[in-house]
């Protein structure tokens, strides 16, 4: 056993201070192929024609799945305590702030 599981089969997760505090993204892009995913957050800020990625994470196919239930699951929560989340005007689908276009999310 890892030492840094526990009996239960849980570990430990490492935060870094550069890590923490974390990068604001408005617009999410998804892409696959066969055998990842891969999802960019980026910035989109009014009149700046330019969005700029900030993060790139890149996932296996199960991972994405997990990552989709999770999302649900706390989306379920959220909603519970306090009350559904709104998206004015747009498809369900898709994340596109500023009425610049439309992305899959």
């Amino acid at each position: 056993m890892n030492e840094k599981e526990n009996s239960k089969g849980q570990f430990q997760v490492e935060l870094p201070a550069d890590v923490a505090q974390g990068d604001y993204a408005n617009f999410a892009i998804i892409t696959h192929s066969s055998s990842d995913f891969v999802l960019d957050f980026a910035r989109v800020l009014p009149g700046v024609p330019k969005a700029q990625v900030k993060s790139r994470v890149i996932l296996a196919p199960e991972h994405a799945k997990r990552l989709l239930m999770a999302l649900q699951e706390n989306i379920v929560r959220y909603e519970r305590e306090f009350g559904p989340i709104k998206i004015p005007n747009q498809e369900p689908r898709t994340i596109a702030p500023f009425n610049i276009g439309k992305a899959e999310a």
